[in-house]
């Protein structure tokens, strides 16, 4: 079996990637070692000790600070969570004398605001990133590219859009509609739903479906290189809001929350998944509804079980 070391193992990808890895038969040749429940990867000593422990074939690096408010409110942090803790990655992976493949978990956001006559988007279009966040995330890329050339590691940049998925924060917004509409059908709030602007769209991945995308590129990402992954499917937040609420069979009247706006959304987004599609074969196979079922479930349990 192959030792994977997942980085952010107790965040939300990070448990979808054990699960799998404990269900599917596919993934029976993964081990997914075992991590403490808070590594800091600002702590070089903790990090090369975790290394020196573990000794994994493989490295999906997840962990990160992802939450855009937070980034803005904290970007020091964020740097040093996303790009300082992915130096002291690299460097305790090297020093242990690592040769397997290394996947860093980047994102779609690092495209910025772009005009809708552009989509979708490939990974030809040139970042052009407007939050820390967005910013740590391409400097990562960056220094992980780097690595790959004077290192010679075999890192492949995966730049994954909004996935959604049972067990997701409720911080995002489709976790969040999904935690909202569980509580009106269970009858635990009045019938309405607060929102920002949902009119605005997205390429949403279920996030089963993005860890098949990070395993495929472990498998046959080519070093250095940089693939989207996303669904190339252009949905309305409103839309995703609706269905749920139909999924669940309750009728909710929608009110919208100036503190939920963000100031200059992008208000169209889809991403381009040709290029990871030509390299593995990797394509999304989980539908919309399945998606939005396993939320509204996932939040039925943990409301009533509270």
């Amino acid at each position: 079996m192959k030792r994977l070391l997942v980085t952010g193992r107790h965040g939300f990808v990070g448990e979808t990637v054990a699960s799998l890895v404990a269900s599917d038969p596919t993934l029976s040749h993964w081990y997914v070692v075992d991590l403490p429940a808070h590594l800091d990867v600002r702590d070089p000593l903790a990090v090369a000790a975790l290394i020196d422990q573990c000794r994994p074939d493989a490295v999906m690096h997840l962990a990160a600070q992802s939450w855009v408010p937070d980034a803005l409110r904290d970007p020091e942090t964020t740097l040093q969570v996303n790009l300082i803790g992915t130096l002291h990655l690299l460097a305790a992976l090297r020093r242990s004398h690592f040769d397997g493949p290394f996947l860093f978990a980047s994102t779609g956001d690092v495209y910025g605001l772009v005009p809708a006559e552009v989509l979708p988007l490939n990974e030809s279009r040139l970042p052009a990133p407007r939050n820390p966040y967005a910013v740590s995330k391409l400097a990562g890329e960056a220094l992980c590219f780097q690595w790959s050339v004077t290192d010679q590691m075999r890192i492949v940049i995966a730049r994954a859009f909004n996935h959604i998925g049972p067990g997701q924060s409720e911080r995002f917004v489709v976790s969040d509609f999904a935690r909202q509409i569980a509580e009106i059908k269970l009858g635990r709030r009045e019938p309405v739903v607060h929102a920002g602007d949902i009119d605005v769209t997205r390429d949403f991945t279920d996030v089963r479906d993005v860890v098949y995308a990070y395993f495929s590129l472990l498998d046959a990402g080519a070093t250095g290189e940089t693939y989207n992954v996303c669904s190339g499917t252009e949905r309305t937040v409103r839309s995703l809001l609706e269905r749920l609420a139909a999924l669940a069979r309750v009728d909710v009247r929608v009110e919208q929350d100036a503190q939920r706006l963000r100031p200059s959304e992008q208000r169209r987004v889809r991403g381009d998944p040709g290029k990871i599609r030509s390299a593995t074969g990797w394509r999304v196979s989980t539908s919309i509804d399945d998606s939005l079922r396993s939320m509204l479930d996932y939040w039925e349990h943990a409301i009533t079980n509270a």
